[in-house]
């Protein structure tokens, strides 16, 4: 309470909107604030669990801070920063509480970082949204031609279509039950701080349990993250290197069709596809991974590098400032900002629509909980996929003829329309909070 009531006292004369801030190009105090981790969690009504003006500042005798005296004076920053952060170094104290990443002549290194992540989000955004919206319109077409003409089906064809295959296994299954957790966690817990000035943020962060079990669970979500992460290396690391097959094999497995690394049949692929949108050929036909499921894997491992080493930093700001200067961090916070962003909102919209929402697939897909695949949806979208499997004599091998437990369907159909639910609701309230 006593922080809270000092932050507002400042704020009487040192406080603006950041409307009026950004119409007149002033600096202003509460607005550099209140973008911050601090100012965001007083912002969400947690005033309590961070500094506030007066823990640097001080609240009486306040001085500017070229003032030797100044409590924010370089000579004594160390020893204020130490109030809060013991472990605190001269590196630490570098770090920029009042950064103005729309100042390119004051924060150069901040304003382009910004530049580069808004220019990352426009352009990934707009080439997928374009994408869905053209496969839609296409698909839509495609299914109300097929729905007007006569059914022709024979009995040998009617019971190939019975036949179902294994397109994932169970660790497969059990990993991304495990990616989906983790990640609505990391969301459900990291998004209001990123809106920490909407009513859904601060309503979200109450209904968790406030910031420090929002902390808590989102730092255990993380390190679950890392912990998928290491075995999606370990699992990819088996499927490169076999034994005894040396570095030839390990590079013809990862340019081969059972390898999500990209290689020049996604371009062709991709090109085809935009030709069957305009009605200017076939849909191409895959293999065992299309470009959108490529792109989903990869950016997973450049997701990690932006938000896995930004988020490590901003977790332990104390050691990483040893050998760091305390600016990075806040160039670490607009990269795992934007490229959390990024990742919810790409994930909550296109991966939805590519997965689930698409005319074929809608209202969900569910072979990544039950790993099988129709005939009928194994020809229609993996055909390349079915005709290596018949020319390498193993077709009968990925054959399953266990049908799925009631039980694991019911509690799969369950969990992933929660997912979807939960996602698709915070897309929306992303989508109301950019456009407020």
């Amino acid at each position: 309470k006593g922080r809270d009531f000092h932050t507002r006292a400042c704020l009487k004369c040192h406080g603006d909107s950041a409307m009026m801030a950004r119409h007149r190009r002033t600096p202003i105090a509460a607005e550099s604030f209140f973008d911050g981790f601090h100012g965001k969690n007083v912002r969400l009504g947690f005033p309590e669990k961070v500094a506030g003006c007066a823990d640097c500042h001080g609240s009486h005798g306040v001085r500017k801070a070229d003032d030797p005296k100044s409590s924010v004076h370089p000579a004594g920053l160390v020893k204020t920063c130490r109030q809060c952060h013991p472990s605190a170094g001269v590196r630490f104290t570098r770090f920029l509480p009042h950064a103005e990443d729309h100042n390119r002549a004051k924060h150069p290194a901040l304003y382009w970082t910004r530049i580069a992540m808004t220019g990352l989000l426009a352009g990934t955004f707009l080439f997928f949204w374009i994408h869905s919206i053209l496969w839609a319109i296409r698909s839509f077409v495609d299914r109300h031609r097929k729905a007007n003409e006569a059914p022709h089906a024979e009995a040998a064809a009617g019971t190939a279509k019975r036949r179902t295959y294994r397109r994932f296994e169970t660790k497969h299954i059990v990993m991304h039950v495990v990616v989906v957790v983790s990640f609505l966690t990391l969301s459900l817990t990291g998004l209001p701080l990123k809106f920490s000035g909407t009513g859904w943020g601060r309503a979200l962060l109450g209904f968790i349990g406030g910031a420090d079990r929002a902390r808590f669970l989102h730092h255990a979500a993380a390190l679950v993250t890392f912990g998928y992460f290491a075995v999606a290396l370990a699992m990819s690391a088996k499927f490169l290197f076999a034994p005894k097959d040396g570095l030839r094999g390990a590079i013809r497995r990862l340019l081969g069709p059972d390898s999500l690394f990209p290689n020049l049949r996604d371009w062709r692929d991709l090109k085809a596809m935009f030709r069957w949108f305009f009605f200017k050929g076939p849909k191409p036909s895959f293999d065992r991974w299309t470009y959108w499921e490529k792109f989903d894997f990869m950016a997973v491992f450049w997701g990690m590098l932006a938000i896995g080493l930004s988020g490590l930093m901003l977790w332990f700001p104390s050691f990483f400032a040893r050998f760091l200067p305390g600016w990075v961090f806040n160039l670490a916070t607009i990269i795992h900002s934007d490229e959390a962003l990024l990742a919810t909102g790409f994930i909550f919209t296109v991966h939805f629509f590519n997965t689930h929402f698409r005319p074929e697939k809608f209202p969900m897909d569910t072979v990544i909980f039950n790993g099988r695949i129709s005939h009928e949806e194994m020809v229609e979208e993996r055909a390349d996929l079915l005709k290596r499997y018949e020319a390498e004599g193993v077709t009968e091998a990925h054959l399953v003829d266990t049908p799925t437990s009631l039980g694991w369907e019911f509690a799969s159909r369950v969990f992933g329309l929660v997912a979807v639910a939960t996602g698709l609701a915070l897309a929306a309230f992303m989508v109301y909070a950019l456009l407020k």
